[in-house]
């Protein structure tokens, strides 16, 4: 019997299902998927913290964008990234568009050109999204800069697209910075602006350091 799909458990998948099927999945089940060439995984939900920075990004870059009168535009992790070459769906928690938004052909609700991407990392996503994802990313012509943004604590890895070694593709460099602290900026090069990590992480209130949590520890059975 053919699967329905409200009775479709990603986990479960042994079959390649067909583009048209997964969209329908989706439609279905009200469920966001990212599709890997046919094989489909559910998106987890994320923790309060995740959510806020990605509000608090989005929101400060949107008005910064908003100031410049410009051609970009941010967008939030509602919009359906297409990576073409590799024939894959994503979600990234945000992403920066300048000029005229590029469409698949075949779905028309996923966007192909973005300029920036940014993911807010946690403990189960954040192999994927600094290893496998990034290599999906970098198949993407027009992204200059991906961002990544630890939850835990300010800190930030911005991987910036530097130069091509010859014709191929493939030998694209990246140059990979890390800021820390809440006095530091984020510095989107590739848009030209800055984003304070205070704003970013405003209303986030971190774990103790293990230094701290040890001698709060201590304190506590005095």
């Amino acid at each position: 019997m053919q699967t329905q799909p409200s009775d479709f458990d990603s986990t479960k998948q042994t079959q390649p299902l067909t583009f048209e099927k997964y969209v329908e999945i989706e439609e279905h089940n009200n469920q966001k998927y990212e599709y890997h060439d046919g094989y489909i995984k559910a998106m987890a939900g994320g923790t309060v913290y995740h959510g806020v920075i990605c509000g608090n990004v989005h929101g400060k870059i949107w008005a910064i964008l908003d100031d410049k009168n410009g051609t970009c535009q941010v967008m939030n992790s509602e919009i359906k990234l297409s990576i073409q070459e590799k024939n894959k769906y994503v979600y990234p928690d945000c992403m920066v568009i300048c000029g005229d938004v590029e469409r698949n052909e075949e779905q028309k609700e996923a966007v192909t050109n973005p300029i920036v991407i940014i993911e807010v990392l946690s403990k189960s996503t954040a192999a994927y999204d600094r290893g496998d994802k990034f290599f999906y990313y970098k198949k993407i012509k027009s992204l200059q800069q991906y961002i990544l943004i630890e939850q835990d604590k300010p800190q930030i890895d911005i991987y910036t697209r530097n130069k091509v070694v010859g014709e191929n593709e493939e030998n694209m460099l990246w140059k990979i910075d890390r800021i820390e602290g809440l006095d530091s900026f984020l510095e989107l090069t590739s848009i030209n602006i800055k984003v304070s990590l205070k704003s970013i992480y405003k209303n986030v209130e971190f774990p103790p350091v293990k230094e701290d949590e040890e001698k709060y520890n201590k304190e506590k059975n005095k």
